[in-house]
Formats: structure tokens, C-alpha cells, sequence
């Protein structure tokens, strides 16, 4: 059975593979709203991790508790090896379609 991701959860799940030890959700925040300049939400990062751990493409652990988040753990991700192939299966299918795609003359299209 094929799996496939929305666009969010690829962003998400390749950051995660970017961040490698440092994958927690507001260090995703912060690197997709650097890197992209992209508005994220924690809420909808957390959830798109619960989500992509569910399907068995990233995995978590608790990290010790600190006293600068006033006891709190975080949960650090790591992308799986089904995680990883999936990024490199989509990455090999969208280099297929950008090859076919024909030299667009893109001032030609927007000012015509």
C-alpha cells in the first residue's frame, strides 16, 4: 500500500530529518518559519508529528526535564528509515515532473 503526505506533512517531516537530534516542535517552528518564511502553528506542528509517527515515518522520546522550562520535558523526533525512504521516493518523483516541464519563458507569461 502507497503512503503519501499532504505538502504540510512533508515540510514537516523533512525538517525533522534537518533538525536530526534538535527535532522538537518549537525548533521545527522556528526553522520552517526562518528557512521558508512560512507562518507555523505549534499546535498544527504537533499534531502533523502525531500524525506522521502514526504512520511510522518519524519516532519520539522524552528528553530530561529542565529547569529553564520549569520542570517540563521536551520530545524529541528522529525520522525513521520509512520516513527517510518516502522523502527520497518524492524527491525522485518530482525531479521526474520537473524534468518533463518545458522551459517556461516566465516574463513572457507576466507581461505577455
Amino acid at each position: 500500500m502507497k503512503t503519501y503526505l499532504g505538502e504540510f506533512e512533508e515540510v514537516i517531516l523533512t525538517m525533522v530529518g534537518i533538525l536530526g537530534d534538535e527535532a522538537y516542535g518549537n525548533a521545527i517552528v522556528k526553522e520552517v518559519q526562518g528557512k521558508l518564511d512560512r507562518s507555523v502553528n505549534l499546535s498544527a506542528v504537533h499534531i502533523t508529528l502525531y500524525r506522521l509517527e502514526d504512520k511510522g515515518f518519524v519516532k519520539s522520546e522524552m528528553g530530561g526535564a529542565t529547569a529553564s522550562r520549569g520542570g517540563r520535558r521536551k520530545r524529541y523526533f528522529k525520522i525513521t528509515n520509512a520516513g527517510l525512504s518516502l522523502l527520497q521516493e518524492m524527491q525522485a518523483q518530482r525531479k521526474k515532473l520537473w524534468e518533463l516541464l518545458p522551459q517556461l519563458n516566465f516574463q513572457r507569461l507576466i507581461y505577455g
